[in-house]
């Protein structure tokens, strides 16, 4: 499943990955006349990295992974980022998608994680429901540029927010 993974990231449109909510994958093919599909190099390197490190890697809830994180630990979270206008709402990494409800569940885990002596970085988008879950933390702004967009112009100036929670 790794290698049909590679495959649908270097030959779909953008590398972007979705499903519908069946759960079934659902990107068109890119318009790439000879992707490259294999670097050996970095996936030799990559390989060298997961065996003389130790990393954790696991597919599991984000809460039964979060839940084993504790004091001095640090936390980077990328979740399906809140959608910044209504027609603007892909959060379709999963079957049921990442909710309004899911986001402040999240924002809860965030201060929880803060509160056992994690530190704890976020991104997601600009919206003022994120601005009002993060308030009680540090928050920078910033202009990104996204690659998944079809149209090259409009691939520029989206605004994000990078929320820190130092401990407590």
């Amino acid at each position: 499943s790794a290698a049909r993974l590679i495959f649908l990231n270097k030959t779909c449109y953008n590398g972007l990955y979705r499903v519908n909510s069946k759960g079934e994958f659902n990107v068109p093919f890119g318009r790439y006349k000879n992707p490259r599909i294999l670097n050996s190099d970095v996936i030799r390197a990559a390989s060298h990295v997961l065996e003389n490190t130790k990393a954790d890697l696991r597919s599991i809830d984000y809460k039964d992974a979060l839940a084993a994180c504790g004091k001095a630990d640090f936390i980077y979270l990328d979740p399906p980022y809140q959608p910044p206008t209504k027609t603007s709402s892909f959060t379709d990494y999963t079957p049921g998608g990442f909710s309004e409800k899911d986001q402040r569940e999240l924002a809860e885990e965030f201060g929880k994680l803060v509160d056992r002596g994690c530190t704890v970085v976020l991104s997601n988008s600009e919206t003022s429901l994120t601005r009002h879950l993060y308030d009680d933390f540090e928050i920078k702004k910033v202009t990104v540029n996204r690659p998944i967009n079809s149209v090259g112009a409009g691939r520029t100036g989206y605004k994000e927010l990078i929320v820190l929670g130092r401990p407590r």
